[in-house]
C-alpha cells in the first residue's frame, strides 16, 4: 500500500498519551484480548445509540491533526481521506451529501459518547457521536491472529467507517441477537469491499495493488468468529457468532470489493 501526499483529513483526532481516566469498559468485561475480542471485534457500540450509553466524551481537550508527522498518524491521516473521497464520491452521484464522521486515536482508554473505550475491545463505532474509537496497539494483536501486511490497517479503518454509513442509512439495527449482529458485521465488511474497489480504481491518497487485496483477505480470515474462538482455545459454536466465520467474512468483503456496487451489499 503506497501512501501519497495530500490533503488531511481534519477528522482525525489524536488523544495518545493522554488517558481516559477511570470507567466502565465497553462492550464485555476484561480479560484476555482474544477473549474479550470474541464478544467485540472491531465492531460497532450500539449503547449510546439505543439510550444506555456512558459517560460523554465532552469536556475532553481534543487535538486535531492537522498535519501528522507520525508515521501512523500519516497512514491513518492518509486511509481517513481516501475514505471520505470515495463515500463522498458515491453520495453526490446518488443526489446527496456525506457525512464525515471523525475517527480518535487513543492509549489505554478514552471516553466516548458510548461509554469508556479501551484497548481490549479493539476498534469500534460510536453512532451516538459518530466517531471511529481505535488504539494501534490493536494491530499488533490482529497480526498475531493472521492478518498480513499494512492493508490491514485500511480495511479494519473501512470496516468501521461501514458502520458509519449503515447509521447514516439507518440501518444500524437495535437488536442484539447473534443472527442480527452478523448481519450488521458481514454488511460492513461488504462496504469495506465496496471500498476498497473504488479507492483501487482512482488516484487518490492510496495506491492498492494484488497483494494488498490479498492481505485484506488475510485480515478478513483473521476476525471471523471461528478463528477467534479456536485463537482462544475454545471450540467452535457457530450459534454464538456475533461476526461471522472466517469464510463469511471473506466473502462478503470480497463481494463488495469485486463488484463495486454499494447496492450488493444491501441485497
Amino acid at each position: 500500500m503506497l501512501i501519497r501526499p495530500g490533503r488531511s483529513s481534519g477528522n482525525l483526532i489524536d488523544r495518545r498519551g493522554k488517558g481516559g481516566g477511570r470507567g466502565k469498559g465497553v462492550g464485555i468485561g476484561l480479560g484476555g484480548i482474544v477473549i474479550v475480542l470474541i464478544g467485540m471485534f472491531f465492531g460497532v457500540d450500539l449503547r449510546g445509540f439505543v439510550g444506555g450509553g456512558g459517560p460523554s466524551s465532552a469536556g475532553v481537550t481534543d487535538q486535531v491533526v492537522t498535519d501528522p508527522t507520525d508515521e501512523n498518524a500519516i497512514v491513518i491521516d492518509a486511509i481517513l481521506v481516501e475514505t471520505e473521497e470515495v463515500w463522498g464520491e458515491l453520495y453526490r452521484q446518488a443526489g446527496e451529501v456525506y457525512q464525515e464522521p471523525n475517527l480518535v486515536l487513543f492509549t489505554g482508554s478514552t471516553p466516548t459518547g458510548c461509554g469508556y473505550g479501551q484497548t481490549a475491545t479493539g476498534p469500534f463505532y460510536c453512532p451516538s457521536d459518530q466517531t471511529v474509537y481505535m488504539d494501534l496497539a490493536f494491530f499488533n494483536q490482529l497480526q498475531r491472529m493472521g492478518a498480513r501486511g499494512d492493508f490491514s490497517i485500511a480495511y479494519v479503518i473501512a470496516h468501521e467507517v461501514a458502520h458509519h454509513i449503515q447509521n447514516l442509512e439507518g440501518l444500524l439495527s437495535r437488536s442484539r441477537s447473534n443472527a442480527m449482529s452478523v448481519q450488521t458485521e458481514l454488511q460492513a465488511d461488504c462496504l469495506a469491499g465496496i471500498w476498497t474497489h473504488h479507492a483501487r480504481g482512482e488516484e487518490g491518497t492510496v495506491e492498492l495493488d494484488d497483494a494488498d487485496i490479498q492481505e485484506g483477505i488475510s485480515a478478513a480470515a483473521a476476525v471471523g468468529d471461528d478463528n477467534i474462538q479456536q485463537s482462544a482455545g475454545q471450540a467452535v459454536r457457530p450459534e454464538t457468532f456475533t461476526h461471522g466465520s472466517s469464510q463469511q467474512r471473506v466473502d462478503a468483503f470480497m463481494g463488495g470489493y469485486q463488484s463495486g456496487d454499494y447496492r450488493v451489499c444491501f441485497s
